[in-house]
């Protein structure tokens, strides 16, 4: 219930709306008794009495009451929709704001394909908790509480045995709902599960069919949809015998009304007319009680989906997202003072790192895959928090500066570039918002880049595709390069940012960002030695620690972890 009520607190930014909805509700069940009231006049007194003269006013009547209750009906329907959208669009950008507020190690834990369940599938099932709740059980309660006192003004003993099947009716909707929220997560998560896969294996398509995987993905997919059409199945049993049970005790009501009726009758306790018109309230009267049943149904799986949902809204946001103070202009003096962090197991993934970067220096980090060489650059960006120890630009802690000052001032290229699906252009205004053309050419000039966009056949306004699909990877990895050197920041890292490149290539990049890298401070880190060796200190990791520090020339007379790895094909290069 209380996820429940948490969906409806949304109404509540909308108040005039929903008075205008419950006007609208109230009117139009009002209208539903005025056809019975014309049907007891019609048979009671109209027709005995031969009084024919009143018949098409009183028909007339009958008819204006259901026209005026399907106008409320259709305005009510209206207004339900655009408040339903209006609150669903609160909820869905609550929920994507969360999301761009959470910490990465939140998404580190978090299968992609299950976050896209929440927003594409779980939303739209609390979205049915809105319509539903709102229009079906607003007015589903107003007309069994408006024709209630009808039926007890019309026959007090014919409306107490019509309330008879009610409390067998709230027996097994209790028991139903007591039991449906396991069912119903059960749906969910298999839903969830079988999506997850479904997202993997259309980003992994080409992995698929390199290694002639189809079959063992397909067979994959199959378990996982069979476990959701188990679950589902499930569901719709208990469905199947709870929905015509409460069918038949409401049916069952009828009956026993007709029966006391007919004694009525012939006992002339009552009229024809009267007996008609009760008949007609207690189906009006039994109507809405069919739809609170539908409706509970509906509730159960909203409420498994907003348990997902609220379930993101209620996860703590990473910490001083918008708070901290300003980092004024940077002159790009970096200190890693004893600093450890862990990415939540028992054993540090860096521990002890004192390292100095001073302003205009490029500082290159090297070692093994996992020595923890991306983890610091990690904490720089406070993509992580340290968890010992302290990292310091200019002076001041990083963990004090406001994040979006901080990553204002920082530029950054990774191994694995990631474009957005639009254009060229678009990917590189995200370097700097209000960039020229001219200021973008000189960018993609920089990062060897501009010849092959010329060549496009819309230039910057061709279209990348999903993850930059229509590039190749280094054509990807120099437009990301031209992106973070747009941004002209005092910082920059850069995380194998050549890898992907070929050699020529990679020459080229090379010349342009040791250009750029003049008066700026650099992180680099690399395999390869033509991208390393000219940097003013080297920092060899291994283990999460450093073990070594110099420059090229030093580290190589050592002759200890970093000339081993110049003489192993991780460096791709030969000892001078």
């Amino acid at each position: 219930m209380k996820t429940i009520l948490r969906v409806f607190a949304y109404l509540r930014r909308y108040p005039l709306m929903a008075c205008a909805q419950l006007f609208c509700a109230i009117a139009g069940t009002l209208m539903v008794v005025v056809f019975p009231a014309v049907t007891r006049e019609v048979l009671d007194v109209i027709v005995p009495g031969a009084e024919w003269q009143r018949l098409p006013g009183i028909l007339a009547l009958a008819l204006g009451a259901y026209f005026l209750q399907h106008l409320f009906n259709s305005l009510r329907i209206m207004l339900n929709n655009t408040f339903e959208q209006k609150v669903i669009y609160d909820l869905r950008s609550d929920i994507y704001e969360r999301l761009q507020t959470l910490p990465l190690r939140w998404f580190d834990n978090r299968p992609s394909g299950d976050i896209m369940t929440t927003v594409s599938e779980d939303i739209p099932s609390v979205e049915r908790v809105l319509i539903d709740g709102i229009e079906q059980g607003l007015t589903a309660v107003l007309q069994i509480a408006v024709v209630g006192v009808f039926m007890f003004q019309a026959d007090v003993t014919l409306a107490m045995w019509a309330l008879a099947p009610l409390p067998l009716l709230a027996a097994g909707a209790l028991a139903y709902t007591r039991t449906s929220r396991d069912r119903h997560r059960a749906v969910r998560r298999a839903s969830s599960a079988m999506n997850s896969l479904l997202h993997d294996n259309v980003a992994g398509m080409r992995q698929i069919k390199a290694y002639a995987m189809e079959r063992e993905e397909k067979d994959r997919f199959n378990e996982a949809s069979g476990a959701l059409r188990k679950a589902t199945l499930h569901v719709m049993r208990v469905w199947a015998v709870y929905r015509p049970g409460m069918h038949f005790l409401t049916s069952a009501g009828m009956v026993i009304v007709l029966w006391q009726g007919a004694h009525g009758l012939m006992e002339g306790r009552i009229e024809k007319g009267d007996l008609a018109a009760f008949l007609l309230l207690l189906k009006f009267f039994y109507d809405p009680v069919e739809q609170l049943h539908q409706l509970n149904q509906i509730l159960q799986s909203g409420r498994a989906a907003g348990e997902r949902v609220f379930g993101i809204l209620d996860e703590e946001p990473e910490s001083d997202t918008a708070g901290g103070r300003e980092l004024g202009p940077v002159t790009g003096h970096v200190r890693y003072e004893n600093v450890g962090f862990s990415y939540g197991g028992s054993i540090p993934t860096v521990h002890g790192i004192t390292l100095e970067a001073k302003p205009g220096e490029t500082v290159a980090l090297v070692g093994p895959t996992g020595a923890g060489k991306s983890t610091l650059i990690n904490l720089l960006t406070r993509f992580y928090e340290y968890d010992e120890g302290v990292v310091t630009i200019d002076g001041t802690p990083v963990h004090e500066v406001n994040k979006a000052s901080l990553r204002r001032s920082i530029g950054y290229v990774t191994q694995e570039s990631f474009l957005f699906n639009g254009t060229l252009r678009e990917n590189l205004l995200i370097g700097k918002r209000d960039a020229t053309d001219e200021e973008l050419w000189q960018a993609l000039a920089s990062a060897n880049a501009d010849a092959f966009v010329r060549r496009l056949e819309h230039g910057l306004d061709s279209r990348v595709g999903e993850r930059g699909i229509k590039l190749s990877v280094g054509e990807k990895q120099r437009v990301s390069i031209a992106r973070a050197l747009l941004r002209n920041p005092p910082i920059l890292l850069l995380d194998e940012a050549t890898a992907s490149v070929d050699t020529e290539t990679e020459r080229q990049i090379q010349a342009a960002l040791e250009k750029l890298m003049e008066n700026r401070t650099s992180f680099v880190i690399a395999h390869r030695l033509s991208t390393v060796r000219h940097a003013h200190r080297i920092y060899v990791l291994d283990q999460g620690r450093i073990v070594e520090q110099g420059t090229h020339e030093e580290l190589v007379e050592k002759d200890g972890l970093y000339a081993g790895l110049c003489r192993t094909s991780l460096m791709e290069a030969r000892l001078p």
